[in-house]
């Protein structure tokens, strides 16, 4: 089955359901938001916006693109999907929202095993960068794109079976809002180990700092389901893939270029990933729990 287009939203300035009228939504109030040629929709409100062109740049998406479609992280899509699928594998349809979706490559994983397994779903990307939805709407032009914050999600409350939030910004309280009874929350995050050998490079102390704890989302959202750790070798990274991975990290502007130049010239080098997955189901829900994998 298809993809479905998206069938809600609500106004950013006043909160009011929105219609969509061929490339336009509009809200009763009279507030309109036109749909972007490249298909997503910027509903971030100037006043939400830090700067002029917030989020990531288009170089940062354009080199997150071009690593992620490599494969090398793709353990950790498909641990992503998998793990979904397992809760939602027989169900008739989904909506899911990926929060932070940047260039849309764990999204479009996703939507891409739902539509395989025959039921209806509905994948929405938002993010604050208009690059990064112009990337993910390049991926897959049924997914659906919208410009907004994590704080303000323009979505109506109890829409989402799947909140996904993958090394991003996590607003549990919108989250909690956003998920329907019986939904699920799956947060993303790097472990201790991940990309040990490139933080060894880059710098002189090394902080292996473990994810972070899920206390306030747990209050927020649903007990822990399931736990699901990723931690394995990569293959040997070109000089061209690690300028690629530092170009869409953190670390590209926290370490000297001393220090970067001396990692790049360390190629080949395998990696390792170390990803925790964690996964909340919201409360009213009925089952047992999972417990860790």
């Amino acid at each position: 089955m298809p993809l479905l287009a998206l069938q809600h939203l609500c106004c950013p300035i006043d909160g009011e359901a929105m219609q969509r009228s061929d490339q336009q939504w509009r809200c009763p109030r009279g507030h309109s938001f036109d749909i972007a040629r490249q298909g997503y929709i910027n509903l971030l409100p100037v006043q939400h916006k830090k700067s002029k062109d917030p989020g990531d740049s288009k170089a940062m998406v354009n080199a997150r693109k071009q690593f992620l479609d490599r494969g090398i992280y793709r353990p950790i899509a498909d641990a992503i999907t998998q793990l979904l699928l397992d809760e939602f594998g027989e169900a008739a349809s989904c909506s899911v929202l990926d929060a932070g979706c940047g260039d849309g490559y764990y999204l479009n994983t996703l939507a891409q095993a739902l539509v395989d397994r025959g039921g209806n779903a509905t994948a929405i990307g938002l993010d604050i960068s208009k690059w990064a939805l112009r990337c993910c709407l390049q991926r897959n032009r049924s997914l659906n794109g919208i410009v907004a914050s994590n704080r303000s999600v323009p979505l109506p409350s109890a829409s989402q079976d799947i909140v996904l939030c993958a090394f991003g910004f996590p607003v549990y309280n919108e989250f909690s809002r956003l998920l329907r009874d019986g939904g699920y929350y799956l947060q993303v995050d790097s472990g201790p180990d991940h990309l040990l050998e490139l933080r060894e490079k880059l710098y002189a102390e090394l902080r292996r700092s473990e994810p972070p704890s899920l206390g306030k989302a747990e209050q927020l959202i649903g007990p822990l389901h399931r736990r699901v750790r990723v931690h394995q070798q990569t293959r040997a990274l070109s000089r061209s893939e690690l300028d690629e991975l530092l170009s869409m990290t953190p670390h590209n502007y926290r370490a000297t270029h001393e220090a970067r130049q001396a990692l790049l010239s360390s190629a080949p080098m395998s990696l390792t990933l170390d990803v925790e997955l964690r996964l909340l189901r919201c409360h009213g829900a009925v089952g047992e729990d999972q417990g860790n994998e």
